[in-house]
């Protein structure tokens, strides 16, 4: 067999090996959730009430969809962590000592961020747009009658965003650690980054002006937080290449000597 197809075959069943690890541990992650589910849902549909919202199923299914959605998100969030180890296992041979011990910490705050924005969303920036939606309703004299289906869709499509979003600066520190990233470059694309996330905001948020600043807002800080990052990755970047650069320089004169000297040695031999 051709040692490059071998090569790939093996890329291939290691990854296998590492969706396989990922899937038993997402399987895990339901079981589990099958019992926070509930009080979960129930807890949701409680905060809904400081709403005067009373939630309708329009459909013999729709309970069942809901609870399966809110344990389909549970499971995914708890094995995340493993999801983005076992990401970092299968790439991580392509990088050095010193870049696979950086970004291997990584994974912990990239879960405490995902955590992060998914309660900004739910704790600030829901209350604020239901809020808005809500006394609108109540100016058109429009009584709204909600279902639970069209609740929860909205809830999920406002939030789990964020959760996305808020891993912006441990992105850009991988990027900038491996250098692919400088703060330089992110400071010249800086308005055209700008106009990304406010096309990001206006698709999450609704077609509000207090609730889209809420939304942009976070997100400019974020990208601004990221060039500090930067800043930080790219100059450990550059010192592990200054060491590189030095023992690859090291290595090649030590080559470079035992050489000179094993042509010196076989001179003197042809002399004798």
């Amino acid at each position: 067999m051709n040692p490059k197809d071998l090569t790939v075959i093996q890329h291939i069943e290691e990854l296998r090996k590492r969706l396989f690890i990922v899937a038993v541990f997402f399987a895990l992650a339901m079981i589990g959730s099958f019992f926070v589910a509930k009080p979960l849902v129930k807890y949701i549909q409680d905060t809904g009430k400081s709403y005067n919202l009373e939630l309708h199923a329009f459909d013999v299914t729709t309970p069942l969809a809901i609870y399966f959605q809110v344990i389909f998100l549970l499971a995914f969030i708890l094995s995340s962590p493993v999801l983005m180890y076992q990401l970092w296992a299968f790439i991580s041979p392509g990088l050095r000592e010193v870049e696979r011990k950086a970004t291997l910490s990584y994974i912990p705050y990239s879960f405490i961020l995902f955590i992060a924005g998914l309660s900004f969303s739910y704790f600030l920036l829901f209350p604020y747009v239901m809020k808005f939606m809500m006394n609108l309703s109540g100016e058109l004299e429009i009584t709204q009658v909600i279902g639970v289906h069209e609740y929860f869709s909205f809830l999920f499509k406002l939030t789990i965003p964020f959760g996305f979003l808020f891993q912006l600066p441990i992105v850009v520190l991988f990027f900038s650690r491996i250098g692919l990233l400088s703060p330089n470059l992110l400071i010249r694309i800086r308005k055209y980054s700008y106009f990304a996330l406010f096309v990001c905001a206006a698709l999450i948020a609704p077609p509000e002006l207090g609730s889209h600043l809420m939304v942009s807002v976070p997100l400019f800080m974020l990208y601004e937080v990221s060039i500090m990052i930067s800043r930080v990755g790219y100059k450990k970047y550059l010192k592990s290449e200054e060491i590189r650069l030095k023992e690859e320089q090291e290595a090649e004169q030590k080559r470079q000597i035992e050489e000179a000297l094993e042509q010196q040695r076989r001179q003197i031999e042809e002399l004798k």
